[in-house]
């Protein structure tokens, strides 16, 4: 009998695509997979693209600040649990598995009424509020960093790494230097402001683009509706909002990056062994876990960090030429690394989860 798996998770790239990493795992036992997320975010683009059915729900934020929204939120959260419900009550899945973000709740709260097994997986190094919403409701919490897993009971943390895609790590930097029209002869510095940009990074990295371009090629990832006009023009430069298409090859061509530290992205460097420089969200703009995940790498020596307020066009210059002279110990400490193969981790668990409710 096949296995029948429910996936959730959303609101940033970060909380969807580590399910693409598991979907060769789930596709070799031959599983039915469907999603849940939210009717409008960015999961439903990523995932439809995978081929996977996708079912909306309406989704509210979980907010620890005051905003008007707090009030109109809670019914559009409770709307979305009896949504799900409907959903999973028809399609009777083994297990579900949730990455996080707050569409996420509702699904894991209903799925765990259903009396569904529920996996999650936490690759920060403190839980979000969704995932510590749900913590009571799941069978198992896989970890990325062994930190993160202490704070709960043994018998359900399970530490696996984050799951990246096994694809990101095949490229070829030839195709990837003739996609991005670049000659090879200068190093090709990647910039990726994670799938929601990161606008100030931006506006500091274009009043130097002349000077990166007297010694790089640069392939800017920028994000939605960011992209700037005026730089198209510029011989080495190429910018994207997003890209879907040839990621890997792009990273293939890279020889050095500059990221946000999500910890997604962050293991996926680690995983293509990418020098990089982090610039983590600040915290009036999140809950600090950026800063914790590069503060980690930092300490690991596989990252260089710069704080996003102590940006000039002088310190982010500084730091750029530190990351070229830092680029061969940090190549070497990864290659040092216990290689995380979190997919293949995470999908084991899913699957112990599923057949133990089934034996």
């Amino acid at each position: 009998m096949s296995m029948h798996i429910v996936l959730t998770g959303g609101g940033s790239a970060g909380h969807v695509t580590p399910h693409l990493a598991l979907l060769p795992y789930f596709q070799e036992k031959g599983c039915t997979v469907e999603y849940i997320g939210s009717k409008t975010g960015i999961e439903k683009e990523i995932i439809t693209e995978a081929g996977l059915p996708y079912h909306g729900i309406s989704s509210g934020k979980l907010r620890r600040y005051f905003s008007l929204k707090n009030f109109s939120d809670p019914f559009r959260i409770l709307g979305g649990y009896f949504e799900a419900k409907k959903i999973l009550r028809k399609s009777k899945p083994d297990v579900l598995f949730s990455k996080g973000g707050y569409v996420s709740v509702p699904v894991v709260f209903a799925a765990h009424s259903l009396g569904i097994p529920v996996v999650m997986h936490e690759s920060d190094y403190t839980p979000g509020l969704a995932n510590k919403l749900c913590l009571p409701k799941a069978e198992k919490i896989c970890f990325s960093f062994e930190a993160a897993a202490a704070e709960i009971p043994a018998e359900k943390a399970v530490v696996t790494g984050a799951p990246v895609r096994a694809s990101l790590l095949s490229g070829s930097r030839s195709a990837g230097l003739a996609h991005l029209g670049f000659s090879g002869q200068k190093p090709v510095l990647l910039i990726m402001g994670g799938s929601l940009g990161a606008l100030s990074v931006n506006i500091a990295l274009d009043e130097i683009m002349d000077w990166l371009l007297e010694q790089f090629d640069v392939v800017h990832i920028r994000g939605n509706g960011k992209l700037n006009a005026e730089l198209n023009k510029r011989s080495g430069y190429v910018q994207y909002e997003y890209v879907s298409e040839g990621l890997e090859d792009i990273f293939a061509a890279s020889d050095l990056m500059i990221s946000r530290a999500g910890s997604n992205a962050i293991f996926e460097l680690l995983a293509l062994r990418l020098p990089n420089l982090l610039i983590p969200l600040p915290l009036e703009a999140s809950r600090g876990d950026q800063i914790l995940n590069a503060r980690y790498f930092e300490k690991m020596g596989y990252s260089d960090v710069l704080m996003q307020n102590d940006i000039t066009p002088e310190v982010l210059k500084a730091h750029i030429t530190a990351l070229c002279e830092h680029a061969p110990a940090m190549r070497a400490a990864m290659e040092q690394s216990p290689m995380a193969e979190g997919a293949k981790n995470v999908a084991q668990v899913i699957f112990e989860v599923a057949e133990s409710h089934h034996a």
